[in-house]
């Protein structure tokens, strides 16, 4: 199985008008763009991206501005919900990626979501696994959290809280995220750069301070439009997302399936890199239809 090995793939940056998104590059083929989700980042998909480019496509897994980045974003940056979803759009423009199997966990659904809703034209495929949508923006266990942003210094202290080892187990922290228990250097690459950088503090944020189910509502409301692909790789076992959310999210759009997991929580990259791996590959080699002329939303790009 791979490790975070960032010479495995290429290891590159994308200028945006927001800053700067590091991403590491794997494999050549069709493209696969990787989202995770909050406090963590690239490394959630060591084992899956370079799985998925050994099978005959080119992985692009960014370290997207949700708290374990190294890079802080300009301080005058927009990181509200839609703000996200333009980031994702803008990515994809900016290295000109067409045809995008977008797969997303966590957090990173909710984001991912929003980005196709409001312009899917490069977008050829989505894949979801347990994360935020519906009215699950965040789930219930963790609202504490968009609570808690609202009060100054609140994500020093987060931070400062995660350098106790021993409490990333618990239910509120990882415990109900990884069935198994994420390696050390794992988790010190998610939780350093927001201990040490305050920038990346204040970008965390932003983020936690716009999150709202209304965002992820009203793009459900666009789902029908999005007749390409969709897979809803999950967890049965999850508490935090449980199935049923996978299911009623299925039937808003027109070509989706649920697929079950078992043996995993909310991280299926952790918890079973392999067999999210091939059901990636699996949507990838999939027959894809021709974009309508105007996606979702605008003309097509070029």
């Amino acid at each position: 199985m791979a490790t975070h090995d960032e010479t495995a793939g290429a290891r590159r940056e994308a200028g945006l008008r927001q800053g700067r998104i590091e991403y590491t590059e794997y494999g050549s083929g069709r493209v696969v763009v990787f989202v995770h989700g909050l406090f963590v980042n690239s490394a959630l998909w060591r084992d899956v991206a370079p799985i998925v480019a050994a099978a005959g496509f080119r992985c692009i897994v960014p370290d997207w501005p949700f708290g374990a980045h190294k890079h802080a974003m300009p301080p005058d940056a927009a990181l509200d919900p839609p703000a996200v979803g333009t980031l994702i759009r803008d990515f994809l423009d900016v290295l000109d990626l067409r045809d995008v199997v977008l797969v997303a966990n966590d957090t990173g659904c909710a984001y991912s979501q929003l980005a196709v809703a409001e312009d899917a034209r490069r977008i050829g495929a989505l894949v979801f696994t347990p994360g935020d949508c519906l009215d699950y923006f965040f789930p219930p266990m963790f609202r504490f959290l968009q609570v808690s942003a609202r009060i100054p210094g609140s994500t020093y202290l987060l931070a400062q809280t995660l350098r106790a080892r021993r409490l990333h187990r618990l239910p509120w922290v990882f415990g109900l995220l990884s069935k198994r228990p994420i390696p050390e250097e794992i988790m010190a690459a998610y939780v350093t750069p927001m201990r040490q950088d305050k920038g990346v503090r204040r970008d965390l944020g932003k983020i936690l301070r716009g999150v709202d189910s209304r965002h992820t509502l009203r793009a459900a409301e666009k789902f029908s439009s999005f007749d390409r692909p969709v897979l809803l790789a999950w967890a049965p076992e999850d508490r935090v997302f449980p199935i049923a959310l996978a299911e009623r999210v299925s039937r808003l759009f027109p070509n989706a399936k649920v697929a079950e997991i078992e043996d995993s929580y909310t991280f299926v990259p952790e918890d079973q890199p392999g067999k999210l791996a091939e059901l990636i590959i699996g949507v990838g080699r999939s027959v894809v239809p021709e974009p309508p002329a105007e996606g979702i939303s605008g003309p097509p790009p070029g």
